[in-house]
């Protein structure tokens, strides 16, 4: 009977440790099963593909280009300009200088001020296929326009976009403001082309442009670009936010109405002779050509050289090794110089 017991007990044993063996291995099955799966679902989620912020480079949206009004005057009470991709500041008479901000795909609600054409702002509009827009013109702008067929609206014709902001207690030439709703309304009414087929200006990057192991690569913490004893630029970088905050003769700039800071993320610059061409002291600048100048973003600044062969030709930017410049993503400011200014990078 003793015997009997041990081999029941013996054989429960056995049972007991195959079945244990069966449980380990269907579990080690299951856990690498799960393993596999796991790692299929990972193998298999979708890749997301970074895309620009400041243009989408699938839309066709042609842009539309604004002169800014930039006297001192009218400094403190411009708005809209972080809203455009691509912002020309080149010198006019007297040594003041004009803006021309370019948007496209915006919605901006009030940009100004606004002030009337000078002819070789006209080239700019025409490098990026963009809707010019101004309030008035001078002879040279106004016979340009139209020999040759420039696209535009003047706020002094077509007034139905543009508006006076009467409270600012300045003088009228510095209160007119415009909108995107309402350019877009008036181009519809005019009946202008939509839409474009031309390249951007820029080839942008998704990814940070790191400036500082390229050849002739010196710091940029601040950029001093001198126009004339009238207009003095300073852009500052801002480590943290990977921009340059905008002073214009000293004074930091803002937007009027939502006191946000004017940034760049890129900077090019270069120099251009000007003169005088009437008894008004109106400028004429030898833009058409080639030369030589920087280009600035994330704290570093490198030669470039620019060429443009036409006034309807894009400018080309390059590096010194011949390859067209990539800029960061973001705004680009091009600070068009006259030529034998102080330009001061430190």
């Amino acid at each position: 009977m003793r015997l009997k017991w041990g081999k029941i007990i013996l054989a429960l044993v056995i049972l007991i440790l195959i079945v244990s063996i069966v449980i380990l291995v269907f579990s080690k099955k299951s856990k690498e099963n799960n393993e596999n799966d796991d790692q299929q679902n990972v193998n298999e989620q979708p890749t997301v593909e970074k895309e620009l912020q400041i243009l989408d480079l699938e839309s066709n949206t042609r842009p539309i280009a604004i002169m800014i009004n930039n006297h001192k005057t009218a400094q403190p009470l411009q708005t809209g300009l972080n809203d455009a991709y691509l912002v020309y500041e080149i010198v006019v008479e007297g040594g003041i200088t004009r803006l021309l901000a370019v948007f496209k795909d915006a919605e901006t609600s009030r940009i100004g001020t606004i002030r009337s054409s000078r002819h070789y702002f006209l080239d700019y509009a025409e490098e990026n296929d963009a809707i010019y827009v101004h309030f008035g013109w001078s002879p040279q702008a106004k016979s340009d326009i139209l020999n040759l067929g420039i696209n535009n609206i003047n706020g002094m014709v077509n007034g139905s976009a543009f508006w006076r902001d009467t409270t600012l207690n300045v003088p009228t030439e510095h209160t007119v403001y415009t909108s995107i709703e309402g350019l877009e309304e008036t181009i519809i009414n005019k009946d202008y082309r939509k839409t474009t087929d031309k390249d951007n200006l820029l080839n942008y990057s998704v990814d940070e442009i790191d400036l500082s192991t390229m050849e002739g690569a010196i710091k940029a913490n601040e950029v001093e670009i001198i126009y004339s004893g009238y207009q003095t630029n300073n852009f500052v970088y801002d480590e943290v936010n990977k921009v340059y905050k905008k002073y214009s003769n000293g004074e930091l700039r803002k937007d009027y109405i939502t006191g946000e800071i004017f940034t760049a993320k890129n900077i090019i610059t270069y120099q251009v002779s000007n003169y005088s061409m009437d008894s008004k002291g109106r400028q004429e600048i030898d833009n058409i050509g080639s030369g030589k100048g920087y280009f600035i973003s994330n704290g570093f600044a490198v030669p470039i050289t620019w060429e443009k062969s036409s006034p309807s030709k894009q400018t080309i930017y390059k590096y010194l090794n011949g390859q067209e410049i990539t800029v960061n993503d973001g705004n680009t400011y091009i600070q068009i110089q006259p030529k034998n200014k102080i330009i001061e990078i430190n």
